[in-house]
């Protein structure tokens, strides 16, 4: 399902990233950074929801607005329970729609705050996201001093809190459409090859918006992906021309960009709820600003991982959902 939408904007953005980002290329797009993991906190999990609630707070002094002025705040991460998101939630005291869609749940965000914002029963909106390679690690696979080794397939977790803020309120970048992508399960049941996973999704939901919007691959400057890493961006394309017939070169992937894969330990590129924005809210974002991109298509893709299923050999089911954002002229 596709929808279209006349007067959503992302106002203004903002980013935390930690260690390991901050060594990357893009770290000069982060609003702040920190060296430790841990991030003054006791846990991993404390450590993630501080960056999520700084990344609102870092959010609201840029557009000069109080807590008490926002609609609502929709936010999601990796954790059971969305812990960090809840908990951040708690202290902020804005009323709160925690969502769920693993990697893609920065988009999903935006779509439920641009659909809100369109059809005028909110106003304004928060969409944020997180998530912590440690935290991740200890849920997912195994604590980090564990010292297990990985397969070269594997994403690294990405360190960071994202947040945006949207309204009907003019601004350079303008919300164009959006599509919600479905289930898609390949029969993969690998928990260390997230891109072979979320590829199919990923094209699926791509060839969806082409289709709904009638548009060609040429109408956007770019089409970014988030969280395939190297060996999943390889694949995407090469999907779409035998699946759809359609040859995808205006492309990258957000995983590969944020860290220097080839030079940081960090197997086949980034992953996580926060990899996309943090990429697309400072990197991308300043290129439109720049008016070196005007229209961009952002899939956010998502692996349905449950440890429970997978320690039960299930395969793995994946989503992706899709974005259009367009500098407004």
């Amino acid at each position: 399902m596709t929808f279209f939408y006349k007067n959503v904007y992302i106002n203004e953005t903002a980013t935390i990233a930690g260690p390991y980002e901050k060594k990357g290329p893009l770290h000069h797009y982060f609003d702040k950074s920190y060296d430790d993991l841990k991030m003054g906190e006791n846990t991993w999990e404390d450590a993630e929801s501080r960056i999520l609630e700084e990344s609102v707070d870092i959010l609201l002094a840029k557009i000069n607005k109080k807590r008490f002025d926002i609609d609502v705040f929709l936010s999601g991460d990796l954790m059971n329970q969305l812990t960090s998101s809840n908990y951040a939630a708690s202290r902020l005291g804005i009323p709160y729609l925690g969502i769920y869609n693993a990697c893609a749940t920065s988009v999903e965000g935006l779509i439920i705050a641009s659909n809100m914002i369109e059809a005028k029963q909110i106003k304004n909106a928060i969409c944020s996201v997180s998530s912590h390679n440690n935290s991740a690690e200890k849920q997912f696979r195994y604590p980090v001093e564990y010292g297990g080794p990985k397969k070269k397939t594997t994403t690294f977790t990405t360190t960071g809190g994202a947040s945006a803020y949207l309204s009907s309120e003019k601004s350079l970048i303008k919300v164009d459409s959006a599509t919600i992508g479905t289930v898609i399960d390949m029969g993969i049941k690998d928990v260390y090859n997230m891109g072979a996973v979320m590829a199919p999704a990923c094209a699926s939901v791509l060839y969806k918006h082409l289709e709904e919007t009638g548009r060609s691959l040429d109408y956007y400057d770019m089409v970014f992906s988030g969280d395939l890493g190297i060996y999943g961006k390889k694949i995407l394309p090469e999907f779409m021309k035998l699946e759809y017939g359609l040859d995808l070169k205006n492309y990258d992937d957000t995983a590969t960009m944020i860290f220097d894969v080839e030079n940081q330990s960090v197997y086949a590129g980034g992953s996580g709820p926060a990899c996309l924005p943090l990429v697309s809210y400072g990197y991308l974002f300043e290129k439109m600003k720049k008016k070196e991109l005007k229209r961009i298509l952002l899939i956010a893709t998502g692996a349905l991982m449950s440890t429970t299923m997978v320690n039960e050999k299930h395969t793995i089911p994946a989503i992706a959902h899709a974005i259009s954002l367009e500098v407004n002229l």
